[in-house]
C-alpha cells in the first residue's frame, strides 16, 4: 500500500466514523471526530452557517439528542488530499433509503489523527440509489 493509499484509507475511515457517530447518537464520539485546534464550520440542511467549534458541537448535541434512531450512511465517497487537509465528497442515505443528499466532509491531520473541520450536506435534486460504505474500518 502506497502512503497515498493509505492516507486516503485513514480520511475514510475518519468519514466513517463521522456517520457511525450520527447513526448510534454518540456524542462523545462526535466530539472526539471534530477539530480541537483547526477552525471549524458545520452546514446543516436549510440551516445557517454554524461558525466555531462550540457552535458546530452544540448543534450536534442537539440534533443527537432528538434523532429517532436515523442509520446515516455514506455512499460512494471520493477523497481528495491536499497534505495535511483531505476534503471527502458523498451521498447521504438514511437507512435503506437512496441517497437524499450530497455531502462535503473536510478533515484535517492533528496530531496523528484526522479531525473534521467543515461538514456540509445539501439536498439532491433526485434521490440517488448507490453502494453504501460506512463500514470501512
Amino acid at each position: 500500500m502506497t502512503h497515498a493509499e493509505k492516507t486516503e484509507s485513514e480520511v475514510l475511515a475518519a468519514n466513517a466514523r463521522f456517520y457511525r457517530a450520527f447513526s448510534d447518537g454518540d456524542l462523545p464520539s462526535m466530539n472526539a471526530l471534530w477539530a480541537q485546534h483547526a477552525p471549524v464550520a458545520c452546514l446543516h440542511p436549510g440551516q445557517p452557517l454554524l461558525l466555531g467549534r462550540d457552535a458546530v458541537l452544540r448543534a450536534w448535541r442537539d440534533i443527537l439528542e432528538h434523532q429517532p434512531g436515523i442509520e446515516l450512511t455514506s455512499q460512494e465517497p471520493s477523497v481528495q488530499l491536499f497534505g495535511d487537509t483531505a476534503i471527502v465528497y458523498c451521498y447521504e442515505a438514511a437507512t435503506d433509503q437512496p441517497a437524499h443528499l450530497a455531502a462535503t466532509n473536510v478533515f484535517v491531520l492533528e496530531g496523528a489523527e484526522w479531525r473534521m473541520v467543515h461538514h456540509h450536506a445539501g439536498p439532491l435534486a433526485e434521490p440517488r440509489a448507490g453502494r453504501r460504505a460506512n463500514d470501512l474500518n
